[in-house]
């Protein structure tokens, strides 16, 4: 079981802890999630490249794809930097540590010794031609430690989210060694300064344009963890915005008041962009400026529908509800095993002739059963619950839904 005492310390990664739990910090993260599993499987209809795709394409998936694209991975680290503040808050840096090991380092090596090889092996077999079956693809090709189709296995897959998120959490805990107690809350309010009234929305442009245009031009992120310095100068600052944000009253404030500003703005934004996208669609020699521009509007979009949708989930899902303490912890589950079924069930249902749209949908409802049936299985096996990520042992008895008691965001 997780140690779950109030350490001595009780402060914080950076600075004191805010009280009471944001629900609606909560649904955010089920939502991202979920988000995620809508864009897998649409990732199988549209033109990119992936693991296996349908039998057609659908270009008008692309554009809610496209919507989706820049800001997607970013609100994940956001929330999960919020999440990992607010359980850091409730332990020692000993015990913060073996809580993550044990959530995420177990269910990562589960993963990858067994819910990943069914991914490769299709993805040999549609895009190299692989022909051997799935056991002996598993008994002696998975586990070469070397390359096979351009694939260096064994392999993480989708599960590199979990290796950057333990790796930003040793950064946490480190952050929080090095800088004691007072360099926790200068840092916190550098960090309020740095990013209070409109420096929230142009500091963090600023950067995501760079990364595209200044600093690593042209580089596609590798996911290989070492030598992912692009995908590093994005998800660390915004797991690290995250954990800021736990205990930044500064930041509640201007997020508070321009909330539906910023909805009106990644509205307008995202429109904009998919407008531009659409126009240029088939032809790939944009010119300069306009390849210049769209990465700049993509840049903006991708930081206000952020920022957006952690006003809305302040504004409107704050609250708690039975579902709750159930969805926040199949969340993980979820995602450590989805896309193993969209990409199986895509791959055994292209034999079938059918439109499009009714493969996406069949596909959506299948994966969602499929998920709530690895979650539902696993919670009830001690030793299946500590491999998919859940906490301790035992199923715990539901919680009671509580009270709400925020702080006033006046700092």
């Amino acid at each position: 079981m997780e140690h779950t005492d109030t350490p001595s310390h009780s402060a914080t990664p950076l600075a004191d802890p805010t009280t009471g739990r944001h629900y609606g910090m909560d649904w955010l993260r089920i939502a991202a999630f979920a988000m995620l599993i809508f864009y897998h499987v649409g990732m199988g209809f549209v033109p990119w490249d992936w693991h296996v795709k349908w039998t057609g394409i659908s270009e008008t998936l692309r554009l809610p794809m496209l919507a989706m694209n820049g800001w997607r991975l970013s609100l994940l680290f956001v929330v999960s930097g919020y999440a990992s503040a607010a359980l850091f808050a409730k332990m020692t840096p000993g015990a913060f540590l073996r809580s993550r090991s044990a959530r995420l380092l177990i269910p990562l090596v589960f993963g990858a010794v067994l819910i990943i090889p069914p991914q490769v092996w299709i993805d040999l077999m549609f895009n190299h031609g692989y022909a051997r079956g799935y056991l002996a693809f598993w008994g002696s090709d998975y586990f070469r430690f070397g390359a096979l189709g351009g694939i260096i296995m064994p392999t993480w897959q989708h599960l590199w989210f979990v290796v950057y998120l333990f790796a930003y959490t040793l950064a946490l805990i480190g952050l929080h060694l090095l800088l004691g107690a007072r360099g926790r809350a200068l840092a916190a309010k550098a960090g309020s300064l740095l990013l209070g009234g409109p420096l929230l929305l142009l500091v963090p442009v600023a950067w995501i344009v760079a990364r595209y245009t200044l600093v690593f031009p042209g580089l596609s992120d590798t996911h290989a963890l070492v030598d992912d310095f692009a995908a590093h100068w994005i998800f660390l600052p915004m797991f690290l915005f995250g954990v800021l944000l736990r205990y930044s009253a500064t930041l509640w404030t201007t997020i508070r008041q321009w909330w539906a500003g910023l909805a009106l703005s990644a509205l307008a934004s995202t429109a904009a962009m998919l407008l531009i996208a659409w126009h240029m669609t088939g032809n790939p020699d944009w010119p300069m400026w306009l390849e210049i521009g769209y990465t700049a509007l993509r840049s903006t979009q991708s930081w206000l529908v952020i920022l957006a949708l952690i006003g809305l989930s302040d504004r409107f899902w704050n609250r708690d509800h039975a579902s709750r303490a159930m969805l926040n912890e199949a969340v993980f589950p979820f995602y450590i095993i989805h896309q193993t079924i969209i990409v199986a069930f895509i791959w055994y249902l292209r034999p079938l002739a059918m439109p499009i749209a009714m493969a996406f949908v069949l596909t959506m409802l299948v994966t969602t059963l499929g998920c709530c049936l690895f979650y539902r299985i696993g919670r009830e096996v001690p030793v299946l619950r500590v491999l998919i990520g859940l906490r301790g042992w035992r199923v715990p008895p539901a919680p009671k839904p509580a009270a709400i008691n925020l702080p006033a965001a006046t700092g």
